[in-house]
């Protein structure tokens, strides 16, 4: 009994201890403060890091991490982010975006299940800020109530206009009747201009790491937004579906449904002319229907990678006053963790040579949706990771599912129910492709190269010969990757 309510003791005292987080708004020092205040209470489940580019004033771009085992991509083991303040004058989801990462940190140590559970099985991703600068000019205004002034960066550039424009290549491919329609990035021809600083790190960070599900925090309404935000006809206002239009529903309702009132058909428009209750529609929009952007993060996002992304507008307030922060913490904390869950939704798994059982990378993943009696090709693949893994958002239902390696494999197709569990992994669903490779190159597969190597050395004259030959080949080969390979010069 005595030593229970040690336990006790020792965990409230934990606990009080941990409670050090303050409701401000924090700039740009106090902000990596709080993160490395994080770091020192979770040292083994956090890690801090800078994306590669600074602001346009050199501030750094900080990101925590919360993983059981920070700094690597785990086989199987999907990938998430939040971001937040790319407007600098949409502050909301900066503090919250703070508070999350001490909250779980938190809640971590004191023995939370749930939030064990979600640590250990996802790699969590958090950029507070995108755009500090433009943060530090709403802060500098009286009262910070202003509409637009800090909305851009330092150069007085949009971000989320300022991402090169794949809506375009996908409505064109569509229009062509190309297959194409993922990873765009190899089919952009040239950028309308050069990206602004802000923007190559994003872009640089959405290229490093495998993310399956993001979210981009935003302000000034109420609704989560999903893609398509640029409308295929060039009107203003447009519903414009994507192929996962089923699946985004879902994702922007999991965050809408858990906040306060997000969802409420009795919660009145941020303002009262506005033609759209988002509460009526479930507190969710269609990005383009509510009005049409081109070259936003969102869209851009989920037409270049496997990520799929939404954007979540946090309250009709674009810079609340710092006494109302603790209650929108309470309004957001459970759709913010219901968000990362949503992770884990669908399929995932491990596509491998059948014979030699390594690791297949940039395998093509097609799926088609056989729920009802259907046979509908959701045009929008994704391809597996260096590692051979993967993973595929799904709603519950009925679906064929290929994989596929260009070349030298028979393509495996398997029949797949998804259930989604609640707080469950995605369950796995793994392809074994044969080559069609003859024989003899099977064999090959088995010889260790390393002994080869080694046979060549002791002979003095062939050596020198291979070696030399062998890194023409391989500076070729780089060059040639190079000039096919768009990203690579971002």
């Amino acid at each position: 009994m005595y030593r229970w309510l040690l336990l006790g003791l020792v965990c409230a005292i934990s606990s009080a201890a941990d409670t050090g987080f303050k409701w401000k708004h924090h700039n740009n020092t106090e902000l990596r403060q709080v993160l490395e205040e994080v770091h020192k209470k979770c040292p083994n489940i956090t890690r801090i890091y800078p994306l590669e580019f600074t602001s346009v004033k050199g501030e750094p771009l900080v990101v925590i991490e919360l993983s059981d085992n920070p700094g690597k991509h785990e086989i199987l083991e999907p990938e998430f982010k939040y971001v937040g303040n790319m407007h600098g004058n949409e502050v909301l989801g900066r503090e919250l975006l703070l508070k999350l990462a001490e909250h779980l940190c938190v809640k971590y140590r004191e023995g939370d299940a749930e939030i064990i559970s979600l640590i250990h099985t996802t790699r969590i991703h958090i950029l507070p800020s995108l755009n500090p600068d433009g943060w530090q000019i709403a802060a500098r205004q009286q009262g910070a109530k202003d509409w637009l002034t800090g909305r851009a960066n330092f150069r007085n550039v949009d971000l989320n206009r300022d991402f090169p424009n794949l809506d375009r290549i996908v409505y064109n491919n569509e229009g062509t009747h190309l297959s194409r329609n993922n990873h765009l990035l190899a089919q952009l021809k040239k950028l309308e201009r050069k990206p602004q600083p802000e923007t190559m790190a994003a872009i640089h960070w959405q290229m490093e790491f495998p993310f399956v599900l993001s979210a981009n925090l935003h302000g000034g309404d109420l609704v989560a937004n999903y893609p398509y935000d640029m409308s295929r006809s060039g009107k203003g206002h447009e519903y414009s579906k994507s192929p996962d239009d089923i699946t985004f529903k879902h994702l922007a309702s999991s965050y809408a449904t858990k906040h306060t009132f997000m969802a409420n058909p009795d919660h009145p428009p941020c303002q009262q002319s506005d033609d759209e209750n988002f509460g009526k529609q479930g507190g969710i929009t269609n990005g383009a229907a509510w009005y049409s952007v081109a070259g936003g993060m969102q869209d851009f996002n989920y037409l270049s990678s496997n990520d799929m992304e939404i954007t979540l507008e946090l309250g009709c307030d674009k810079f609340p006053d710092q006494s109302q922060l603790e209650k929108e913490w309470k309004n957001n904390e459970k759709a913010l963790l219901s968000y990362i869950w949503q992770t884990h939704i669908g399929i995932k798994g491990l596509v491998m040579d059948g014979i030699t059982k390594k690791p297949l990378p940039q395998a093509t993943i097609k799926v088609w949706n056989m729920t009802n009696g259907e046979n509908q090709y959701i045009n929008h693949d994704v391809t597996s990771t260096s590692s051979g893994d993967y993973w595929r958002l799904l709603t519950p239902g009925v679906y064929k599912v290929e994989a596929s390696v260009d070349g030298n494999y028979l393509p495996d197709v398997q029949m797949v129910r998804v259930t989604n569990p609640k707080h469950g992994e995605a369950q796995v669903v793994n392809f074994s492709l044969l080559p069609t490779r003859p024989a003899e190159t099977l064999l090959a597969d088995s010889i260790d190269l390393d002994d080869i190597d080694r046979q060549l050395i002791e002979q003095e004259e062939a050596a020198p010969a291979y070696r030399a030959s062998h890194d023409d080949e391989e500076g070729d080969e780089n060059e040639d990757r190079k000039s096919n390979n768009w990203s690579y010069y971002i």
